[in-house]
């Protein structure tokens, strides 16, 4: 069996293009540009890249760009500065680009936010609201992640879905998802024991750890569906995921690419939460 791979930038463009259209269609109705916030604090290059994506899909879709780059900068003038963004009726979205230097507090950042304009998806009330299966604003990577499972139409429901990684950015809320998803859930973190035998188990696999390698090829369940989140730059300069793709794409169903799988949707979820919370 060889996987098919899936094209995470093909079907980030068909989301942004249906996107675009909406938008066209609410300006045409005397309806305002949706607005995006975008906050980036230090000069992490990895973090200069992301943002300069968002910036540019801003750009291809209508939505208007808003950047406040800062080297440096007090955690009460950036809960200051967003403060001010929740009230600004131009901007729809706020984003602020983690991580933030130790100094700021990613928690009190986050909550600072108004829960409507909160297009990561990450305040409590959000992710509250996913919880209790009532979703509104949902974690971009997550939902992306969702995107990319329907459109494989693969049935869901009762499928054995095993994440690895914990965080709070991608495995936690993709547990929430899938359960609501009608998925049977574990999630492995750094304590499991036996990572192995978990994944053997999964039907669908989703790392998101940032460790090359972590998930051996033989490890797959024949005709899995294989996501990896995890992206790491080797000192060759070449891009690399959790997973050992070249062994896994012959025993999985489909699989993500890295780069090219999850990354580009999701920046796409990023816009599409961005229309979200435009809408009146």
């Amino acid at each position: 069996m060889t996987a098919v791979i899936i094209d995470g930038k093909k079907l980030a463009q068909a989301l942004l293009e249906s996107v675009k259209k909406k938008i066209t269609q609410r300006i045409k109705k005397g309806l305002s540009r949706p607005g995006l916030a975008v906050i980036l604090v230090g000069n992490d290059p990895a973090s200069e890249v992301y943002v300069k994506r968002k910036h540019e899909a801003c750009e291809q879709v209508g939505i208007q760009s808003f950047k406040y780059c800062y080297n440096i900068i007090t955690e009460q003038k950036l809960t200051d500065l967003i403060r001010q963004l929740n009230k600004d009726p131009a901007v729809h979205g706020i984003l602020v680009q983690l991580p933030l230097p130790t100094t700021i507090s990613t928690k009190n950042i986050i909550e600072a936010i108004d829960p409507q304009k909160d297009v990561d998806g990450f305040h409590p009330y959000n992710i509250g609201r996913l919880l209790q299966r009532r979703p509104l604003l949902r974690p971009c990577t997550p939902l992306g992640i969702m995107h990319i499972l329907l459109s494989l139409n693969v049935d869901l429901m009762g499928r054995h879905a095993v994440i690895i990684g914990a965080s709070n950015i991608v495995g936690r809320p993709m547990a929430l998802e899938l359960l609501l998803a009608g998925c049977t859930i574990t999630v492995c973190h750094r304590h499991t024991r036996d990572l192995a035998s978990y994944v053997k188990q999964g039907d669908i696999i989703i790392s998101a750890v940032g460790k090359p390698g972590l998930i051996k090829g033989d490890w797959i369940k024949l005709g899995a569906v294989v996501i990896d989140v995890g992206i790491t730059r080797l000192p060759n300069g070449h891009l690399t995921g959790d997973v050992d793709y070249d062994k896994a794409k012959e025993r999985a169903g489909w699989i993500t690419p890295v780069p090219g799988g999850v990354g580009p949707m999701t920046v796409a979820m990023l816009i599409s939460n961005t229309l979200q919370a435009a809408l009146p």
